[in-house]
């Protein structure tokens, strides 16, 4: 079965920084087949894409990210990361990743929590 394992949240002030992992398991193809992504749910919102990494290489961000975010992959251990420059109280969430070809499973996500 496919499992999908988020760490790296925590409490940071803003403009600090985190680097979340999210490691894959279960899966039938390799793992640079895959289109990778991040998300994140705050309370009482939707939850909403925040980068996404195809198997070339190629990333998407956000624009409430770009340019502070980095989506990158690992395809020797499954993990797909996401680098957390400049953070701002908005960017307080629940981070989860999700495979684009296997969307229907979901990790217990990972919460990052930017606060003074």
């Amino acid at each position: 079965q496919v499992q999908l394992v988020e760490s790296g949240g925590g409490l940071v002030q803003p403009g600090g920084s985190l680097r979340l992992s999210c490691a894959a398991s279960g899966f039938t193809f390799t793992f640079s087949s895959y289109i990778l992504r991040w998300y994140r749910q705050a309370p009482g919102s939707q939850r909403e894409l925040v980068a996404r990494i195809i198997s070339g290489g190629s990333t998407n961000y956000a624009d409430s990210v770009k340019g502070r975010f980095t989506i990158s992959r690992d395809n020797a251990k499954n993990t797909v990361y996401l680098q957390m420059n400049s953070l701002k109280p908005e960017d307080t969430a629940v981070y989860y990743c999700n495979m684009f070809q296997l969307r229907d499973y979901w990790g217990q996500g990972t919460q990052v929590t930017v606060s003074s």
